[in-house]
């Protein structure tokens, strides 16, 4: 089996988000720059010197930028193997959107691994991703 591995949710004021998750759960952020597509990093449990989660079961996620194109939240599926991923994907009736990047593609997010967004056969966005070191 795949896991869940990140969520991702969206975001109009990031800053206004970033306060509401912290006052409310206790959940620390880190604000990526433009280099990064804005992107912002969340800790729902403390970390090991690698970044993962300490606990089992227990995952991490980021917001982004609320886009007309990108407005609901989504989870991440880690995989062996992207570019099966997304072969399988298409066989199944889903559509690949690809990375931020280049449409059909995968990013190469430094230090995380390689990530491509699908829609599967029911319309939800869904990311898929390839650890790095996998």
């Amino acid at each position: 089996m795949n896991p869940v591995v990140h969520f991702e949710m969206p975001a109009v004021d990031r800053d206004r988000m970033i306060d509401f998750y912290s006052n409310v759960f206790g959940w620390s952020a880190q604000k990526l720059g433009p280099e990064m597509g804005n992107y912002t990093i969340v800790k729902t449990s403390e970390t090991d010197e690698k970044g993962f989660p300490k606990n089992p079961g227990i995952i991490n996620g980021g917001l982004f930028p609320k886009t007309d194109d990108n407005q609901y939240p989504s989870i991440v599926i880690a995989v062996d193997d992207i570019r099966e991923a997304m072969s399988d994907v298409e066989k199944a009736g889903g559509k690949i959107l690809g990375g931020s990047y280049k449409a059909g593609e995968p990013d190469d997010i430094p230090g995380v691994g390689l990530y491509c967004a699908i829609i599967d056969s029911e319309g939800n966005r869904v990311g898929v991703l390839q650890p790095k070191g996998m």
